[in-house]
């Protein structure tokens, strides 16, 4: 399986299923429930605007959301959350193609 992340695939996502980008408990229930909304926000940050990224397998889409939100808290020098197992099963169901 391919897991594909643009911002146009992150766009229709929400397109698909009629959620609008401010809707904060839409967006939670699509992406794995409480701190949906984070994770999503997290995919747009890890993507530059304009690129695809792409892994072949879901530990390698596991590795690089959680890379990106080691790096950023890093940065701001907080404590980094870690993608649980419902937020990364629903992201890698929107992300997927076979």
């Amino acid at each position: 399986m391919t897991f594909t992340l643009s911002h146009a695939v992150l766009d229709e996502i929400l397109a698909r299923h009629r959620i609008r980008s401010n809707d904060l408990t839409g967006i939670d229930k699509l992406f794995g429930g409480a701190d949906g909304y984070y994770w999503y926000h997290t995919l747009r940050h890890l993507c530059p605007k304009g690129e695809v990224m792409t892994w072949s397998t879901q530990e390698e889409l596991r590795a690089a959301v959680q890379g990106i939100e080691d790096e950023t808290a890093a940065e701001d020098e907080v404590k980094p959350q870690q993608l649980r197992p419902e937020h990364l099963a629903a992201i890698a169901g929107h992300l997927g193609t076979p």
